[in-house]
């Protein structure tokens, strides 16, 4: 095996890594399955673009509302333990919504529960997963680790939404959901494999009060965590509510359906793979980076916007890609390299907050802004205010660009 190729999969030389990588992208796919048939499914039920990004932002609730105290429950219990819990009760959410839709019996308050339901599962599982990396590789792996955490998520982005538009079109949502409910036997497989005696496991935080505090005064006590906070705030808020965005620009922009939304989504998971691999062969992470790969992020957004027919847009979509998976990554990586591994738990769940949290409020405001403008308007939104995050912390992170996280 050649020397890049060593360096850009040098985590999966630890088994551990490896178990969970391979259930990892099973599971990916049928989740990013669900995701393309319930948005579709609520557009088909109700016609309305503010449906789907309420059904979509109702995912995302609980982390808005505990996001932050779910940290302090990551640093103290054992990891593996709540993975287990979280990806079984994920598995039983999308296998109850299969029924409904298969027996015909779906209406939309029941997507709208379900949705909130997983939402309560997610706010958890996120920082838990994110966290779970630093066990399973050393600090000298976590740029690796993350990024290749990050391509097998897109590889499913790739994978899942292509094989949705067909299974979709062919056979309806119900299978798309039943077919993720069946995923994740092999990610709950991979972690009962896992060696718990290999595993890093940081020092678990004591019970006590003010940890949420703690957290939070840690971030804002280091300006390029604080900085980087602030980017992955403005993006996610505004600029990655492609779920929201996409449908409508496939179906109201470019006249197609279910499978349109598919390609336009697997193009986005194209591009994020290419920029997966491209950041796993990086050894070094630097807040500079971070910012022009938030300021590619918004640009790449605009032309999106402007494209005048499908193909160009597939096109500009994969840029898109690349940019969005290089920002998310970093973002990450920089959060938990810039971290003392005893707030890892907490650090990582004030990621989630601001990643998915900020989603109950981007979500319906994006869907607004797209059933008044349409969804060209929609890209340009993310596409402008990533360009106005980028140039507010500019100066702030000019101060450190020349030296990596930690």
């Amino acid at each position: 095996m050649s020397l890049l190729a060593t360096r850009g999969l040098r985590s999966l030389q630890n088994r551990n890594f490896r178990l969970f990588f391979a259930g990892h992208a099973v599971s990916i796919i049928g989740t990013w399955m669900q995701r393309v048939a319930q948005d579709w499914l609520v557009l088909q039920l109700t016609g309305s673009a503010v449906a789907v990004g309420v059904a979509f932002s109702l995912q995302f609730v609980p982390t808005l509302l505990f996001g932050l105290y779910s940290g302090v429950l990551v640093d103290r219990v054992d990891r593996r333990r709540i993975l287990l819990a979280t990806q079984a009760a994920s598995g039983v959410l999308a296998a109850l919504l299969a029924v409904l839709v298969v027996t015909d019996r779906v209406e939309l308050w029941m997507v709208y529960a379900l949705a909130l339901a997983l939402g309560f599962v997610t706010v958890v599982d996120t920082p838990t997963r994110q966290a779970f990396v630093a066990e399973l590789v050393g600090p000298e792996s976590y740029v690796n680790g993350q990024a290749l955490t990050s391509t097998v998520h897109n590889g499913g982005r790739l994978i899942g939404p292509a094989v949705a538009g067909l299974v979709i079109a062919e056979y309806g949502a119900g299978v798309a959901f039943a077919a993720n409910a069946v995923s994740f036997v092999a990610v709950l497989w991979g972690l009962l494999l896992i060696d718990s005696g290999e595993l890093r496991e940081a020092p678990k935080a004591p019970r006590g009060r003010g940890q949420v505090r703690e957290g939070l005064r840690y971030v804002y006590d280091h300006p390029e965590l604080r900085a980087c906070v602030v980017l992955v705030a403005v993006v996610a808020l505004f600029g990655q509510n492609f779920r929201v965005v996409l449908p409508v620009l496939a179906q109201d922009t470019f006249h197609g359906g279910a499978e349109t939304y598919g390609w336009l989504t697997s193009a986005l998971g194209v591009g994020a793979v290419a920029g997966a691999f491209a950041t796993a062969w990086s050894e070094r992470v630097t807040s500079w980076g971070l910012l022009l790969s938030a300021i590619a992020f918004g640009v790449t957004n605009l032309v999106v916007g402007v494209a005048p027919v499908l193909a160009l847009a597939l096109l500009a979509m994969v840029a898109v890609g690349v940019a969005n998976i290089v920002f998310n990554t970093l973002a990450r990586t920089l959060l938990q390299l810039g971290t003392a591994p005893s707030m890892h738990g907490r650090v990582m769940a004030l990621h989630a907050f601001v990643f998915l949290g900020t989603t109950p409020i981007g979500g319906p405001l994006l869907g607004w802004v797209c059933e008044q403008w349409g969804p060209r308007a929609g890209l340009f939104v993310g596409g402008a205010t990533a360009l106005l995050a980028a140039a507010t912390v500019w100066p702030q992170l000019r101060r450190v660009r020349t030296g990596p996280a930690g």
